[in-house]
């Protein structure tokens, strides 16, 4: 808040008006050459949000209006101000460490499932990968088998997945409002390689059918994929006769 029309001794009756709803966890407090500088301790995002109390009963700081006494009004528009602008960043933090902590309690196991995935996803890749070799057509039933089971596996990965990205997606949605980024928040609670996550919309893993705008569930992508896979394998037992075999 700009300084310019307060003098000192001014400063020191807003701040001596103000300090009792001045929130508990300031940790700085001064006035500066450009404005009130303040800052707060460490939000956990467990304490009760911050909410500014009210002041227009107390009779130092409830509004006067300007032609009944200017000095006044200049003083308590000030003191309101500040107190507004304090407690506006204050639920601002708090809000960003709410955010982070509940995707701390979302994430649990998160990594290793998602581990576990990639691994099944290199095995499913390099097995489909495995039917354009020419070896691939002396043991092509049990390349197929292989191929199934490494389906069935990537597919249970992703659905696992799945579970812990759909609490990820609910806390991004009930935190929309919080300045700060996804993988921004998932990098202060400690998960910078959530970056690489595929986190859909929460609202998407309950839907029936999804469309190829935006991040799709996990096991939809993995569906999507398995389904070209035996499309492509049809076709070649189509034309290659090795259809029944």
């Amino acid at each position: 808040m700009p300084l310019d029309t307060i003098t000192p001794d001014e400063m020191r009756i807003i701040i001596t008006r103000i300090q009792p709803y001045l929130p508990r966890f300031l940790t700085l407090f001064e006035p500066g050459p450009h404005g009130v500088r303040f800052a707060f301790a460490q939000f956990t995002g467990r304490e009760l949000r911050p909410v500014r109390p009210a002041v227009q009963d107390d009779a130092n700081l409830r509004y006067v209006p300007e032609d009944e006494d200017p000095v006044e009004h200049r003083l308590r528009n000030e003191a309101r101000h500040i107190l507004d602008d304090v407690w506006e960043q204050a639920g601002e933090q708090w809000a960003q460490a709410a955010y982070v902590a509940e995707l701390g309690d979302a994430v649990k196991d998160a990594p290793a499932r998602w581990k576990t995935y990639r691994t099944e996803r290199r095995a499913l890749d390099d097995a489909f990968a495995f039917l354009r070799d020419p070896a691939a057509s002396a043991e092509w039933p049990s390349a197929l088998s292989r191929l199934i089971d490494a389906q069935d596996r990537t597919r249970a990965a992703a659905t696992a997945f799945d579970t812990r990205a759909r609490e990820i997606a609910r806390v991004h949605d009930e935190h929309h409002g919080a300045d700060i980024t996804h993988d921004a928040a998932l990098a202060a609670a400690g998960y910078p390689e959530a970056a690489e996550w595929p986190i859909a919309r929460h609202a998407d893993y309950d839907r029936a059918h999804h469309t190829d705008w935006g991040t799709r569930p996990l096991a939809e992508t993995v569906r999507h994929l398995i389904e070209q896979q035996d499309t492509h394998i049809t076709k070649i037992n189509r034309l290659s006769g090795t259809a029944g075999r």
